[in-house]
């Protein structure tokens, strides 16, 4: 992007080398209210028709929604997919958010968004041949081509529109394979309306720049339209938001010498302003309003989930572009006129102060978006405060009301979303990303070319730095920018206001019993480990379920699903995520099942298989049918070693304890391992005396003793139960652990418990088929087919499951539930290091 970047401003500057900065403002100046207003209707048309795209695409797939919400959720997402770039994240997150919150699948929204580029890109591939077989002088100019090779380029794409249609009429139930999903090829009648809506808008997009050249031009349309697709494609190839820059130099190149550069800039800074710029600034006050609007109504805590997320990266990206309007205002010259207003009104000190704040304030307001981004509370403040300075500097330093309009908006937005910034604010280093850095350091570096290339035939001189007055632009220039070239270097210096993850304290007694009370109840028996209180628990808003939690570098780790009723399980999620969100962690849920995937799609965490859980169950295996002959072999074996079976209750416990201890320590020095954690129980006299023990004596010449021990969790009566600890001495009898699992399966079956929990088998399930060694496989699925396969020396993956598989168990699969990206990786070495009890403890058994 940077090398694009570059490359844009080498060709630009050299275009513009011969035209003055006076000309394109006169240009621009000289635009009539009538192309203007033409341009905006042709504006509003174009943006209807986007509309139809989405139209198409929720027919084409069945997803019902109200014409009503069709075009907000649309109208919204070019707003803003339009001026950001990047449309399958932008406007693609929009629509993800909206539709999902409407009923919508996310393998619909998934179709329906590639169903749109689909038709994107046949009204561009059709208006690019035609213009390249009829009209290729100017795509012949921009692409350096010969006119031969640009009109067979162009047959090529018109046949490939033709092949589109005539599979669509030949065979519409071919399916195409996407990477988790199939799309069917739509009607020929379908596919013919796509073309034409596609024509219609990429013709109304090119017509809003067409009413804006000069009217003496003589360019042809079809010519224009076509070199108008190739500018578009191109900027949307480069990654550069809007193809700022790319889109422009494209233009240039192609009508340089058939339309004055000086105009033709000034008609496309017009079309940014007109096609981009506004539509944006509505889009972000929609959204605003929106979620004003939908939290006064009954469901606004609804809406607002779906809003909120939205919101903070669309004002922040607000706010930098309004700081880069400061700065680039800086870096140019004011209008004469209202500088003479203005110095029979204020003083001149006034007006000097006003412009070098701008600038400043500029730099402020790039910074800041990036903490309105992390929704930082004390950011928001700030951010008003700085607004509110740009809009009054931008009337004194120049009576630049269309600046202070624009900021305005920005300012109302953020004043109607306050409820989204609800963090608080620290000292930090993480908050600027250097990506971030070097966006507010473009821009700044970019202003300071914009004023030299503006002020190139001033005479510079250290005297020029002092020097005072009304139409002293360039002194202005200088000052306003080595004011930007020091705050810059500050900020990017100290790289503060990050805020830093500070978990929960450790429950309390009471909340401890709260959520030993409501485990007892839950189907599943993980909730047994909240009382290990190694975990900070957060509770739902009617006390009902729980999340219990720990935390490891930047992850707050949540130990497994929700526990609690249906309703408390979603709102203890959402309470989890924005706490984390809150104190500027990591939200993450290891080992979560399949059946409450649905909720952290919401949450707008990423999906990673784990491995897979055996279940057994109890009814089906132990009900009425007779034992295994594996288990009848080690009933009898047992029997020969004298081997006795008892299910000790919880007020046994304390008595047993050192005796417990014994076989414990014995276990951990035979294996030479070391305690772990977070997912699992470690020898806690205070813990173990809540739970149940399934203990195996063994004979000695001095009467029994005890050889191994297991303590049980359990969910509600009926439900799950499930070993934790499983100890055995070193003296133990071959088979101690198969007798104790026999016993106390038979145990758990006649107390009428369905299901026996034998827990996760590391990337079980993961093994590879045929099909998964494919290219196309995620890269997961290949890393842990590699590890379970290759990396049995390492951990006894493979061993885990063949212990497990003789249980004949059910496979449930287990899932991080975590932020993606480059998040993901850092998050499973969290995990890793909470397990194993720190960085000692990974690299130590």
């Amino acid at each position: 992007m940077a090398v694009v970047v570059v490359a844009v401003l080498a060709t630009s500057a050299d275009l513009l080398r011969h035209t003055s900065y006076h000309a394109i403002t006169r240009e621009v100046m000289s635009v009539s209210r009538t192309r203007v207003m033409l341009a905006l209707l042709l504006t509003i048309v174009a943006y209807q028709l986007l509309v139809g795209y989405d139209y198409l695409a929720l027919r084409q797939v069945g997803g019902r929604l109200s014409l009503g919400r069709t075009w907000f959720a649309s109208t919204v997402a070019y707003a803003l997919s339009q001026t950001l770039g990047f449309p399958l994240l932008t406007g693609g997150a929009v629509r993800l958010r909206l539709w999902s919150q409407w009923g919508l699948s996310g393998v619909t929204i998934a179709t329906a968004t590639v169903f749109v580029s689909i038709t994107f890109g046949l009204g561009a591939v059709l208006l690019a041949a035609l213009a390249l077989i009829s009209e290729p002088a100017s795509l012949v100019r921009a692409l350096h081509l010969p006119v031969a090779v640009a009109r067979a380029t162009g047959v090529v794409l018109l046949l490939a529109v033709f092949g589109y249609v005539w599979a669509a009429y030949k065979r519409p139930a071919w399916r195409w394979p996407m990477a988790r999903f199939s799309m069917e090829l739509p009607s020929a009648r379908m596919a013919i309306a796509q073309i034409a809506l596609a024509l219609a808008d990429w013709t109304a997009a090119s017509a809003v720049v067409w009413v804006l050249l000069p009217s003496d031009h003589a360019v042809p349309f079809l010519g224009f339209l076509g070199l108008f697709v190739l500018a578009q494609l191109l900027g949307v190839i480069s990654h550069v938001p809007g193809g700022v820059g790319v889109f422009e130099s494209i233009m240039l190149m192609g009508l340089h010498g058939r339309v004055d550069t000086a105009s033709l800039t000034a008609s496309l800074l017009m079309y940014r302003v007109v096609y981009y710029w506004l539509p944006f600034a509505l889009g972000v006050l929609a959204l605003a309003v929106y979620s004003a609007v939908a939290s006064w109504r009954s469901s606004w805590a609804q809406w607002w989930r779906v809003l909120q997320p939205l919101l903070p990266p669309a004002l922040g990206i607000s706010t930098f572009l309004g700081g880069a309007l400061l700065v680039f205002s800086g870096a140019t010259p004011g209008v004469h006129g209202r500088l003479r207003v203005l110095g029979s009104v204020l003083p001149l000190g006034l007006v000097e102060f006003s412009h070098f704040v701008g600038s400043m304030a500029g730099v402020a307001l790039m910074v800041l978006g990036a903490a309105l981004r992390r929704r930082l509370d004390a950011a928001w403040g700030v951010a008003i405060g700085v607004l509110a300075i740009g809009i009054a500097v931008s009337l004194t330093k120049g009576l630049d009301w269309e600046e202070a309009c624009m900021l305005s908006v920005v300012l109302v937005a953020l004043l109607l979303s306050r409820g989204a910034f609800y963090r608080r604010a620290t000292l930090s280093w993480d908050l600027l990303t250097p990506g971030w850095i070097a966006a507010v350091a473009g821009v700044v570096l970019t202003s300071v070319w914009l004023g030299l290339f503006v002020f190139r035939h001033v005479d510079y001189t250290n005297t020029l730095w002092w020097e005072f007055a009304f139409m002293g632009n360039a002194p202005r220039f200088l000052r306003a920018s080595a004011g930007a070239m020091a705050l810059l270097i500050f900020v990017a210096t100290f790289w503060l206001l990050r805020p830093s993850a500070r978990p929960g304290a450790a429950p309390t007694e009471s909340e401890v019993s709260e959520a030993a009370a409501i485990a007892v109840t839950a189907p599943t028996s993980v909730g047994a480990l909240a009382l290990l209180s190694d975990k900070a628990l957060i509770f739902s808003r009617d006390r009902d379920a729980f999340v219990m939690y720990g935390a490891a570098g930047r992850s707050w780790i949540s130990m497994g699903d929700p526990v609690g009723s249906a309703r408390g399980q979603a709102d203890a999620a959402w309470r989890f995520y924005n706490e984390a969100d809150r104190a500027g962690a990591w939200p993450v849920f290891y080992q979560v099942t399949a059946s409450h995937l649905p909720l952290y799609i919401e949450l707008g965490l990423t999906m990673l298989k784990l491995g897979e859980e055996a279940v057994v169950p109890l009814k089906a295996h132990l009900g009425d049918a007779p034992p295994r002959k594996w288990m009848r072999r080690a009933l009898k074996d047992a029997d020969h070693a004298g081997l006795r079976f008892h299910l000790a209750m919880p007020n046994e416990i304390p008595a047993l304890l050192p005796e417990l201890q014994r076989v414990s320590d014995s276990w951990l020095r035979t294996k030479h391992v070391r305690e772990k954690g977070f997912s699992l129980g470690y020898f806690d006299g205070t813990y173990l005396q809540h739970f149940p023990h399934a203990l195996v004596y063994a004979p000695r010449v001095d009467g029994e003793r005890l050889v191994a021990f297991c303590n049980l969790w359990h969910g509600a009566p009926g439900s799950e139960i499930s070993p934790d600890l499983m100890r055995h001495a070193a003296d133990a009898p071959r088979g101690t652990m198969d007798f104790l699992f026999v016993r106390l399966m038979q145990w758990a079956a006649r107390e009428g418990y369905q299901r026996f929990n034998l827990g996760m088998a590391p990337m079980s399930g993961l093994r590879a088929t045929e099909v998964e060694r494919a290219e196309a496989s995620p890269l997961w699925s290949r890393v842990g087919t590699l590890l379970y396969e290759r990396g049995e020396p390492l951990y006894n993956f493979q061993g885990l499951r063949a212990f497990k598989e003789k249980f004949e168990p059910e496979w449930e699969p287990r899932f991080l539930a975590a932020p993606g990206g480059l998040v993901l990786p850092r998050a499973l070495s969290n995990v890793a290091q909470l397990i194993a009890g720190g960085m000692t403890g990974l690299v130590m058994r």
